[in-house]
């Protein structure tokens, strides 16, 4: 064959190539446009009925107080009592939505520096004293003092933060809240957190860090908190380069394997 006509059929080839990539490109970036319009438009429908419950109420207990101005004290005091724990509510909601906000969209405003791990269960340790005294819960914090990692504390501490409160919300009385560094080799720490109470079915376990997501209807707004405690968890974690899993263990309640990058990059 003519060399001419072998070079103007490489070079159709390649124009075909070149234009069947560019075809495959913007159809790649026309599904992920979608997807992630899907997914706006799914988180804010959530978004909208997470909030309409609180504000239902609170607007339920307001028109009661006014149209009824003659009601007893008691009775008044407790629903004013009420419409205060749905505000609480609402503004949690609202700050765990702005959290997870700003760790996808700006991550970068979130400071580094060196922490430590043992201060910081610790500190959440005592923060919930009260409530792991009042569900008889035994804690067992295994990391060593002066396990030090480079990253947010906020963060890091919002991540031992939420998982405590899940199992003090849902795990049941007389639980022990085990937390222990159980390898720091190379890059990462490997943590796990897990208590012995009632766990979960096996099914949900792959959905319980989406937001909003719910076990079973109601559970979240029955013991308080946003919904999005676990979701916050991962997205923490995977700020800080690792990642998250859960299982039911062998003997009863739910385990957390997680791990976290030591040195900033």
């Amino acid at each position: 064959m003519n060399p001419v006509w072998l070079y103007i059929l490489a070079a159709a080839v390649l124009a075909c190539v070149v234009v069947a990539l560019v075809l495959m490109r913007r159809r790649v970036a026309e599904s992920e446009a979608r997807q992630k319009s899907k997914l706006k438009k799914q988180m804010t429908s959530n978004i909208a009925h997470e909030l309409r419950t609180p504000v239902t109420s609170i607007r339920g207990y307001l028109e009661t107080l006014i149209a009824c101005p003659d009601m007893a004290s008691e009775k008044k005091q407790e629903f004013i009592e009420k419409a205060y724990a749905q505000t609480l509510r609402l503004t949690e909601l609202i700050t765990d939505m702005a959290l997870i906000s700003k760790m996808e969209e700006r991550s970068s405003k979130f400071e580094k520096q060196n922490i430590d791990l043992y201060d910081i269960a610790n500190e959440v340790f005592d923060e919930y004293s009260q409530r792991i005294e009042e569900r008889k819960a035994v804690v067992e914090n295994l990391i060593k003092p002066g396990t030090v990692l480079t990253g947010n504390k906020t963060l890091v501490y919002t991540i031992i933060k939420n998982l405590v409160e899940n199992s003090l919300k849902y795990a049941g009385d007389g639980i022990t809240l085990h937390l222990e560094c159980y390898s720091s080799i190379e890059k990462f720490c490997y943590l796990t957190y897990y208590d012995t109470g009632c766990g979960v079915p096996d099914e949900h376990l792959e959905q319980i860090f989406e937001r909003f997501y719910r076990i079973s209807e109601g559970r979240t707004r029955d013991a308080g908190g946003s919904g999005l405690g676990l979701s916050i968890v991962r997205n923490a974690v995977k700020f800080h380069g690792g990642d998250i899993r859960a299982i039911n263990r062998q003997w009863g309640g739910l385990q957390f394997f997680f791990s976290l990058l030591k040195h900033a990059e």
